[in-house]
């Protein structure tokens, strides 16, 4: 399983309230959400994100409130992947169980600058920058997490084990 695309790069302790701001909580519809995605920091990410691109960030990634919406809302935007040197635990897990792939990588993250292009080999966890030929070693999805993300989400992965 492979993403590649175009990058978003953002710093330190990017929080749940500037990926979703809490004034559009009220919807739980993904492409809704889609649509208000990053921009408290970034008002136009949701005019340049194209299908496939991928966010960089630094550390701390997702933290603040526990909700579902933050990774709902940058799947559905049609972010394939977020990189970053480490995200909040909650962030981390919600992000699984809706079928976000994350990556923990401080080298890539902090190389890694905003427009290049990045592909992403989930099943060895090799993050390579094309733009400038660097490669990463990045944190493998065990076969289980693959699975999930594969079936698009854990209730997903569950209903297909059961079906």
């Amino acid at each position: 399983m492979k993403a590649e695309g175009r990058v978003f790069k953002y710093g330190d302790n990017v929080d749940t309230d500037v990926i979703i701001p809490a004034r559009y909580l009220n919807s739980s519809d993904p492409k809704e959400l889609a649509t208000h995605c990053m921009e408290d920091i970034d008002k136009d990410f949701v005019n340049k994100v194209k299908q496939g691109d991928i966010i960089v960030a630094d550390k701390n990634f997702g933290c603040g409130s526990s909700r579902e919406h933050a990774p709902i809302a940058i799947k559905a935007a049609g972010v394939s992947c977020v990189i970053a040197e480490t995200f909040a635990r909650i962030f981390y897990r919600n992000s699984i169980n809706i079928g976000l792939p994350i990556l923990e990588c401080p080298a890539a993250a902090a190389a890694i600058k905003d427009g290049d292009e990045v592909e992403v080999d989930f099943d060895s966890g090799v993050i390579t920058d094309r733009t400038t030929g660097e490669s990463f070693q990045g944190q493998a999805f065990p076969p289980f997490m693959q699975e999930i993300i594969k079936a698009g989400g854990l209730i997903n992965s569950i209903n297909k084990a059961n079906g």
